[in-house]
């Protein structure tokens, strides 16, 4: 009798909450069982840390014991708030720098959802912010997030929302600034690509000094770097010949791509904070204008004060 009672009180208590969606109540005699599943779906719509402390609180008395409907709802119901909570607290732990706890967590949501997007641009972005602290960590991983996230964006996917973004063009920028800043030491060939693509949208990527220098350097560290030792390996010393001639000229277009980059970056370069940058950039600027105006620095200025009129060049073939 006592269960029957204790059973009908439960269903009593479902139903004057609006409980129409869960199947029958099992029979108890368990008060506090019934008052635990009561705060719980209570509030489960308007206030859900009160209803996941409640859900957790049953599933820990009554799940291994219970193997009921009530159970499994709960399950249910703390995974996929679990899941919600994660998305949510991503951003936040990446704001912090807490990068250990965000690439965890990010893990942990893509391993549910493989192509949740907000959450390869969130950690995509964080290697660039990690690697500005010269954390390399996470690098690898970033650099994977980000790709997929780019190539899922030019696929026309869509994530939930944009922000901190200002929409498609200012995420793509971002992405592809940060692969290129990623991979600038590694594959620097890449990078020119990269960062090409990241200045080619309107935002505030092709408005950042930075971005041109990292630019520069890529060329630099790069092509530049492994023309400059072939040729002195096949001509250097030797007399002029139609090949050498031919192979000097691609330096030559390489070292005007730094050029257009090192001035970029300093007609940018107006924080005052910049200042101990911009002379390191105007260094090696003034030393390759030196080498293609013929020992002269005459028009640089004049040169600087327009780069920024000029459309970008590409990437030389």
């Amino acid at each position: 009798m006592g269960k029957r009672i204790a059973s009908l009180l439960l269903l009593i208590a479902m139903l004057a909450i609006g409980a129409v969606s869960v199947v029958v109540a099992q029979e108890t005699d368990d008060p506090v069982k019934i008052q635990i599943y009561t705060q719980f779906y209570q509030n489960r719509e308007n206030n859900k840390t009160v209803a996941y402390k409640a859900a957790r609180d049953y599933l820990a008395r009554y799940a291994a014991k219970d193997k009921d409907q009530y159970v499994d709802f709960l399950q249910k119901w703390t995974a996929a708030y679990e899941r919600d909570e994660r998305k949510r607290v991503l951003r936040g732990l990446i704001n912090e720098k807490n990068f250990t706890e965000a690439y965890s967590t990010g893990a942990r949501i893509l391993a549910d959802e493989p192509d949740y997007l907000r959450a390869q641009i969130d950690l995509g972005y964080a290697g660039y912010i990690a690697l500005s602290s010269n954390n390399t960590t996470y690098t690898t991983d970033a650099l994977g997030y980000a790709r997929k996230a780019i190539a899922a964006i030019d696929a026309g996917k869509v994530p939930n929302e944009w922000e901190p973004f200002k929409g498609k063009d200012d995420t793509l920028a971002y992405l592809n600034f940060a692969v290129g800043f990623m991979v600038l030491k590694t594959a620097p060939e890449q990078a020119i690509d990269s960062l090409i693509k990241a200045a080619s949208f309107e935002s505030e990527i092709k408005k950042n000094p930075r971005t041109f220098y990292a630019l520069a350097a890529a060329y630099e560290s790069g092509p530049y770097k492994t023309q400059s030792a072939t040729y002195q390996s096949m001509y250097g010393g030797k007399d002029e010949t139609p090949a050498s001639k031919a192979a000097l000229e691609k330096i030559n277009v390489l070292i005007d791509r730094m050029i257009d980059a090192y001035a970029r970056a300093i007609a940018l370069a107006t924080d005052p904070a910049m200042e101990q940058s911009k002379t390191t950039w105007m260094t090696s600027l003034s030393n390759y204008y030196k080498f293609r105006h013929n020992g002269a620095d005459a028009g640089l200025t004049e040169y600087i004060a327009s780069a920024l009129s000029r459309p970008l060049p590409p990437k030389p073939q």
